[in-house]
């Protein structure tokens, strides 16, 4: 009866015997005898060619590991005509052919592996007295059969890189729930428009800006509404204020040297062949043609009135050598002439983990000099688009004198404050969209005017979310 009891799942087969080697308990066993039919052409027969062994593992029993020794008889065809002669009877519902484990210790290890992954999993299998590595337990998850979804009210739809610039796939996603729902391979219109055919209950479709979706969703479902999703247009906003924060690095880097040396040069000359042929009448397609490059290389120097427009910050990334940044200002102050060699060894005491060259890198970049900590264009941006209740009192501070620093960056701030407040939905906003699209005619931001000049073009599709509670992230800022 115990037997019969831990081993119910074992009913199928004939237990002989069971062995308890320590670690392991072996449970002999074989098939019951009768009459198989054959995978070829079906012809039922009893005739045994031979017998084998198979020993594929079981669910674990008292946190040890059990292993079948199952006897198992290669029959032979009865039928002259079938191309199969002999073959290996199976055990459906137990086991399966070529596999190494039982049916339900296979979905044992598929459910787990499916919450946790291949290395988690690795890590508590044998914990519950399973034996499988990463590789082998990821290797499970191919045969998962996916959940039938219901065909969502309001499906979000994106796009995301396999492999960037190469090879990209769509996300459709339930808008209400969050769940994703399917995932389509590429990106353009004809994969979108086949998934939504077959789906005409949709009636709300949620998207990004992207011309491409909106229309093969014209195309699918012509009285479908079409939403555009407001973490799309955050940050879309955010992408064109990045853009022109880094434009405007004269005005707004104050303490930091702009970069200069043969690139800033080649700058200057490049920008004066593109304006002097401009000047000449020629477009820009011609333009790029003459000089070999880019058109949106051409449009860059074009927008920009002087050379010295296009001049950068340094782009420096975060150093051991930061969280000493104050001590070694104060020490240079208080005595120019100070050795780096002691300045490492002080600096070490205080725990900095450092090389020497990268400290002497450090200085001679000038960050040790600096009033305020380096701020990169990606950190200027940031403070522009932080709600301002975030900001500490020194953020505060650099924040406002960032957008003094010329009427560009002021004219920035205060469309991105308008938009912040613009993007959270309110039946009172129909008439706010385009006066904000017509604010950023006159304000001399190229970027943010391109990110306006789409919304225009997507009006519709940017009205229902900010006038109707679309089931949409929130934006940070």
């Amino acid at each position: 009866m115990l037997v019969g009891t831990v081993f119910s799942g074992l009913s199928a087969l004939v237990i002989e015997g069971i062995e308890d080697t320590g670690g392991v308990i072996v449970v002999r066993a074989s098939t019951r005898g009768g009459a198989v039919e054959c995978p070829a052409c079906g012809t039922p027969t009893r005739r045994v060619h031979a017998f084998h062994e198979r020993m594929p593992a079981d669910v674990p029993v008292d946190g040890r590991r059990v292993l079948l020794r199952v006897r198992m008889r290669r029959m032979r065809c009865r039928s002259s005509g079938c191309a199969r002669q002999t073959f290996r009877e199976q055990v459906p519902g137990l086991l399966e052919r070529y596999e190494r484990r039982t049916v339900r210790l296979r979905e044992q290890v598929r459910a787990l592996v499916r919450e946790l992954a291949g290395r988690a999993s690795a890590r508590l299998l044998p914990v519950l007295g399973i034996v499988a590595g990463r590789d082998t337990a990821v290797r499970t998850l191919p045969g998962t059969s996916l959940p039938e979804r219901p065909v969502p009210r309001v499906p979000g739809i994106d796009d995301f890189a396999l492999r960037r610039s190469r090879d990209y796939a769509t996300v459709l996603i339930d808008a209400d729930t969050g769940q994703r729902i399917d995932v389509l391979a590429g990106r353009g219109a004809p994969v979108l428009t086949e998934w939504l055919r077959t789906r005409p209950g949709v009636r709300i479709v949620c998207r990004d800006g992207s011309a491409t979706y909106a229309q093969a969703v014209r195309d699918a479902l012509p009285g479908a509404v079409q939403v555009a999703d407001r973490w799309h247009l955050w940050h879309g906003l955010a992408e064109a204020a990045a853009k022109e924060v880094t434009a405007h690095s004269t005005c707004w880097a104050e303490a930091a040297a702009l970069q200069d040396g043969p690139r800033t040069r080649t700058t200057a000359e490049r920008w004066a062949q593109v304006h002097g042929l401009l000047d000449q009448g020629v477009g820009l397609l011609d333009c790029g043609r003459r000089l070999n490059l880019g058109l949106n290389t051409v449009k860059r120097y074009a927008r920009a009135s002087e050379p010295e427009h296009l001049r950068r910050v340094p782009q420096y990334r975060p150093t051991l050598v930061e969280p000493y940044r104050d001590y070694l200002r104060r020490r240079r102050a208080e005595e120019p002439g100070v050795p780096v060699t002691q300045l490492l060894d002080q600096i070490r005491e205080f725990g900095y983990p450092g090389s020497a060259n990268l400290l002497h890198r450090y200085l001679s970049q000038g960050r040790a000099d600096e009033d305020q900590a380096h701020l990169s264009p990606r950190r200027a941006t940031g403070l522009l688009l932080t709600r301002p209740e975030n900001l500490a009192g020194r953020q505060s501070g650099r924040l406002d004198r960032l957008a003094a620093s010329c009427p560009q960056m002021t004219a920035l701030r205060g469309l991105i404050r308008d938009f912040a407040g613009l993007i959270k939905p309110d039946e009172t906003n129909p008439a706010r969209p385009g006066t904000w699209i017509r604010t950023t005619w006159s304000a001399d931001l190229p970027h943010v005017y391109s990110f306006a000049r789409g919304l225009g073009q997507d009006h519709e599709a940017v009205l229902a979310p900010l006038t109707r509670l679309t089931t949409t992230a929130e934006p940070r800022a």
